[in-house]
């Protein structure tokens, strides 16, 4: 009898510790699903200008958080339930969102130092394609001069060389003229977007890789759970 009161104290223990894990879980996923549209909206005008620069990243961690968030509402109803089969099957799940997961991290970290590398090679295309290209990329130059307060590529003699005159984006004041070098920027692009795209890439990177390590110990619990539910059928039994 004591025993059997034992089960099934660390029954209702483990019930409780794995609903708070997939209220976490689910809420991880909307923070990486948050993630994903963040860099698709925000990053994604600083990542095409790169030669090496692929779209799919911020489309994994979309679908990923939006795995999560349909894995964890399932999850509620496994726990709930009690079935050590769902359980197992929610666990097996849990082991696939944390390859997912792991992947995608290690993946964007040796990716951005490959998407710094076609920088150089794809702000020489854009600046010499500026007044021919569509207007979103050229939107896409103007966008980076102004927000990182730079001018071309390795500085604003790049205009000058490749496709003048300089454009207003390189302006530090409204209605400034070009010709004069002291109202325009100095600092190249290059260096400013490469550093941008390191920290917030780096950011992105490490809490991919941080969070994918959590749905192991929702791994752990679910199993643990099942085990513990299939055990207290046994002694309910003998």
């Amino acid at each position: 009898m004591g025993l059997r009161c034992q089960t099934v104290a660390a029954m209702a223990c483990m019930k409780s510790l794995l609903m708070v894990f997939n209220f976490v879980f689910w809420l991880s996923g909307i923070v990486i699903l948050a993630i994903g549209i963040w860099m698709e909206v925000e990053l994604y005008k600083y990542m095409e200008i790169s030669t090496e620069f692929s779209g799919t990243a911020p489309y994994v961690l979309i679908g990923t958080g939006a795995l999560i968030i349909l894995l964890g509402s399932f999850a509620c109803c496994c726990t709930v339930k009690g079935q050590p089969v769902l359980l197992y099957v929610y666990g097996a799940f849990l082991f696939v969102i944390f390859v997912l997961e792991l992947g995608a991290g290690i993946s964007m970290f040796a990716y951005r130092n490959k998407l710094a590398a076609g920088f150089d090679i794809g702000l020489n295309q854009s600046i010499s394609n500026y007044r021919t290209e569509s207007s979103t990329k050229s939107a896409d130059i103007d966008a980076i001069q102004t927000t990182l307060h730079c001018c071309g590529n390795h500085g604003f003699n790049d205009w000058i060389e490749m496709n003048p005159p300089i454009p207003p984006s390189c302006c530090k004041i409204s209605n400034c003229d070009v010709n004069e070098e002291d109202q325009v920027y100095h600092v190249g692009c290059y260096d400013k977007v490469v550093d941008f795209l390191n920290e917030n890439v780096g950011i992105v990177a490490g809490s991919a890789i941080g969070i994918g390590f959590f749905p192991l110990l929702g791994m752990i619990l679910s199993c643990c759970l099942a085990g513990t539910i299939n055990r207290a059928k046994y002694e309910q039994m003998a």
